[in-house]
């Protein structure tokens, strides 16, 4: 009889997650299987379980992956047999195209993708391209290191999208926001969270880690911003960002999935405004990434949950009741 791994897998949009018995997969040239010990819950993985973005099912989903190498296939180099890993959302890219070609491998033309195109951390054991694994800072243990494969690379890759901005906003202060915050203020900027309406704990969290200022995504902040990054998947907030940054302030759109945008004057836009989204990443930001992850003192507040728990993880997450991020636990 093979061996096997165990996972929690979704078969439909909207369906809940169940457990499963699957073969142990063997790793192909360039993959490495991996062992997990825990993987956080992101809100994309909210996404792909309700069918707000389509991909292949049934799938396993999770991308914030924390485990150890238990085998390679060939042509395996810069990681050995029981080297601890972080895998990302970016599974594979295809090497050949414009993209790839000019290092934005994050928008290559034929990706896949953990959790949505591949099956992802849910689960007991994964294949992953070794040259889309990470070292993982010893600095961080295996729980608190999960949120960063995620929350903190595309927080990052959205951060330096919002330029050299003395004066940030973050909307939706969830998983990646409350990692990014740390990053901006031990970088000397000044950061303003902006939380759902009467959610004082979370404002308070905010306030705990430094943020100068904590209030409604409704209200005005306490002055301009020069920039702002939207986490929240909610298309209402573009304009309420963009009336809240100064003139030539930019409004990055850091989420895969969010709402319709509503109608919005052009003056809220003019005067050099600008809206841009982020998608995925590159090798080179999860370096740069995790290098700064290791000297700057960040603090990832992680709740964890057994991995049969999954689909009362994504309710939690669903609901909004998750202060920092919440980890499965194999």
């Amino acid at each position: 009889m093979p061996a096997m791994m165990r996972a929690m897998q979704v078969d439909m949009p909207g369906a809940k997650l169940h457990m499963v018995e699957r073969p142990l997969p063997v790793p192909q040239a360039g993959q490495v299987r991996i062992a997990i010990i825990c993987c956080g819950v992101c809100r994309t993985d909210l996404h792909v379980s309700d069918g707000d973005i389509c991909g292949d099912l049934p799938i396993i989903p999770g991308h914030e992956i924390v485990g150890r190498i238990e085998a390679a296939g060939s042509g395996v180099f810069g990681f050995k047999t029981g080297d601890r890993v972080g895998v990302p959302w970016l599974a594979h890219t295809c090497g050949n195209c414009h993209y790839c070609a000019s290092e934005r491998e994050n928008l290559c033309d034929a990706p896949l993708f953990t959790g949505f195109t591949r099956d992802g951390g849910f689960a007991t054991h994964c294949i992953a391209d070794a040259c889309y694994c990470f070292a993982i800072p010893e600095v961080f243990d295996d729980m608190h290191a999960a949120p960063l494969l995620c929350a903190g690379l595309i927080g990052y890759r959205a951060y330096r999208m919002a330029g050299e901005t003395p004066v940030l906003g973050l909307y939706g202060f969830g998983a990646a926001a409350h990692i990014l915050a740390q990053i901006a203020i031990w970088q000397g900027r000044k950061v303003f969270a902006f939380t759902r309406e009467g959610d004082m704990q979370t404002q308070e969290l905010a306030r705990r880690l430094g943020c100068g200022w904590a209030g409604s995504s409704g209200e005005m902040p306490p002055e301009p911003l020069d920039a702002a990054i939207i986490f929240a998947p909610d298309g209402a907030l573009v304009p309420l960002a963009l009336r809240a940054v100064r003139k030539g302030g930019r409004v990055v759109c850091a989420g895969i999935h969010m709402s319709q945008i509503p109608g919005f004057p052009y003056a809220d836009l003019w005067e050099e405004r600008s809206i841009v989204s982020v998608a995925n990443l590159t090798r080179s930001d999860g370096v740069e990434f995790f290098d700064l992850a290791a000297r700057a003192p960040i603090q990832t507040i992680v709740t964890a949950m057994p991995l049969a728990e999954a689909n009362a993880a994504l309710d939690r997450l669903r609901s909004g009741n998750v202060e920092g991020a919440l980890v499965l636990v194999v």
